[in-house]
């Protein structure tokens, strides 16, 4: 019992996503996210900066992820993965199979949006082919949010992503990344698993703003989403 009280997050956080018809007002449309988390930062357990901006890129995009099978990587809160939950998807919240107290973090937020019976929560762990990858069923969209924070995981990310992406034609995966040194790049290893990359701007989809569903994004950052694709066969 004393274990699993010290994996009960201590702090909840409310995101509020709102849509207005300019043509009609009384078309608007909310939507509202409860998000546990632990107080004191750390990297699976705190909703970080691009998280509200990937949640809002899929609720902007909302009536297109509706029966959509969506997978988030390395959740975390999963917020964005809760947001397309709520908005019809049927979704799958992985984070690493070494680290339990993530998935029991996924889990506590599909608890406090009533969506425990309706969102799978599985252990993905990146650059692993692990039996839950090699079984994984269909996915249309992977998501991933702050996913891309140390260089040293960039090509795990890549090599898991580009093995779904190879089994799901068509499938995409859009993912927010904070920059946090101007000589990170993916360029190399996008080009080494046959993947391509487009930036989609953050004005296109109403995240241009340092209030992202009535929270605040805290500290100086910059937050770009990408949208990775497998290259088509030469």
């Amino acid at each position: 019992m004393r274990s699993l009280m010290a994996e009960v997050p201590q702090h909840v956080r409310k995101f509020l996503f709102r849509s207005t018809d300019t043509r009609n007002s009384t078309s608007s449309e909310c939507l509202e996210v409860l998000i546990p988390e632990v107080v004191s930062p750390s990297y699976g357990m705190y909703t970080w900066p691009c998280a509200p901006v990937l949640a809002q890129y899929v609720w902007h995009h909302r009536h297109s992820f509706a029966n959509r099978t969506v997978l988030e990587i390395g959740a975390g809160t999963a917020l964005p993965g809760i947001v397309a939950a709520k908005c019809g998807a049927q979704v799958i919240l992985s984070d690493s199979g070494q680290l339990p107290k993530c998935l029991r973090n996924c889990q506590v937020s599909c608890q406090a949006n009533n969506l425990a019976r309706a969102v799978a929560v599985i252990g993905l762990t990146w650059g692993v082919f692990t039996p839950e990858l090699l079984h994984l069923g269909p996915v249309d969209i992977i998501l991933g949010s702050d996913c891309f924070y140390d260089p040293a995981v960039f090509e795990d990310i890549l090599v898991t992503v580009s093995y779904i992406l190879e089994h799901n034609p068509g499938a995409q995966f859009i993912c927010s990344y904070q920059e946090r040194a101007s000589d990170w790049s993916l360029e190399h290893l996008l080009h080494k698993w046959n993947l391509s990359c487009s930036q989609l701007p953050l004005s296109s989809f109403d995240a241009d703003a340092t209030n992202i569903a009535d929270s605040n994004l805290p500290g100086s950052h910059t937050v770009h989403v990408f949208q990775i694709t497998r290259c088509p066969n030469t």
